[in-house]
């Protein structure tokens, strides 16, 4: 009996101690989370944003963003939403899922090439479901962005407050990829379901940040959705939206991002204008030897021309079969002579 006793008393102090310390646990939990949380969100506005800007290595960033933004948002259940920083992730967790999609692209483009009607649909839907996700991730950094400076882009809106270079590179990486959210569901046949409204919001939105500071991003993109959608261009706008891009892409490559020219290829492939596509990618190659970057968003402008290589990449492979080669970049293959500077060293 003292010992059945004595272990139904200890039994109950172990039971007790225990429930005690669940109880003090569960409230220290959440101001513990939150703590960790601010001080992340801290981290990463002050130290880490910055320095993912300035990076050359698009591979690690984006899946830095596919990575980190889970974590991150996860303490948005406990403290303030980290919408700013959020912004940067969801943009960088698109060029993720858009190389992805660029790749299905130029399988469908092979399979076009080479009559494989099988392997032409199977890519196609691929493609499809990828740049439909990256319209998703992009459509998020966009609206990360409005709730990160509380702004709500209706006509005849203020803009908002931006007190700082970061916030400014910050608001138009959110823009543009608003932008891209809706030619991006263009290439996935509609299964975002982003609206055309938001490039018109995007478009009224670009005045808030300064065109020469900026490398012509904020009217190279206004331009790119004046293609997209021309009501939107104002009467007292001259120029056609063609010399607004070409304007823009030299006053980027002169300011050392090369943004406006992406967004140059970008429509003129979308609209069929393979004249200025090569008259782009030849601009950019032959000011590529003393083209000096802004290192401090050179992150952006490797992005820019990763874009510049993809389309590159699909106009060979619809008229040859295969991307480009390493030297023919600002070359259509249509120049004369164009087998014999094709590197096939190792090719056996």
């Amino acid at each position: 009996m003292p010992n059945k006793t004595n272990n139904g008393i200890s039994l109950a102090r172990i039971t007790g101690v225990l429930v005690a310390l669940v109880m003090l646990a569960g409230c220290s939990v959440n101001p513990l989370h939150k703590i960790t949380g601010d001080v992340m969100t801290g981290y990463a506005e002050a130290e880490n944003t910055p320095y993912v800007l300035a990076m050359t290595d698009v591979g690690k960033a984006c899946a830095l963003g596919e990575s980190v933004d889970p974590l991150l948002y996860s303490f948005s259940r406990v403290t303030m939403e980290p919408a700013k920083t959020g912004t940067l992730l969801s943009v960088l967790a698109g060029i993720c899922m858009e190389q992805d999609a660029q790749e299905e692209e130029l399988r469908y483009l092979r399979a076009d090439y080479e009559g494989n009607l099988n392997e032409l649909r199977d890519a196609r839907e691929a493609m499809q479901r990828k740049y439909g996700i990256t319209a998703e991730r992009r459509e998020r950094a966009f609206k990360r962005m409005l709730t990160g400076f509380s702004y709500e882009p209706k006509p005849d809106a203020e803009c908002p407050n931006l007190y700082t270079d970061q916030d400014e590179i910050t608001f138009l990486l959110g823009l543009v990829s608003g932008a891209q959210a809706v030619l991006n569901d263009g290439k996935a046949g509609g299964r975002a379901d982003v609206s055309r409204r938001l490039a018109a919001q995007v478009e009224r939105s670009t005045y808030c940040v300064d065109n020469e500071k900026w490398a012509g991003i904020p009217e190279g993109l206004r331009a790119t959705i004046w293609v997209l959608l021309p009501d939107l261009k104002p009467d007292e706008v001259s120029a056609s939206a063609w010399e607004v891009l070409e304007r823009n892409r030299k006053l980027g490559v002169e300011k050392g991002l090369r943004i406006p020219a992406a967004f140059e290829l970008q429509i003129a492939e979308n609209v069929g204008r393979d004249k200025t596509i090569a008259e782009t990618l030849g601009y950019l190659d032959e000011t590529s030897e003393d083209f000096e970057v802004w290192e401090r968003y050179q992150l952006t402008d490797r992005v820019a021309m990763q874009i510049a290589w993809a389309v590159s990449d699909r106009l060979w492979t619809r008229e040859h079969g295969y991307r480009t080669p390493v030297n023919r970049f600002g070359e259509t293959g249509n120049e004369p002579d164009e087998d014999s500077n094709i590197d096939t060293e190792g090719l056996l």
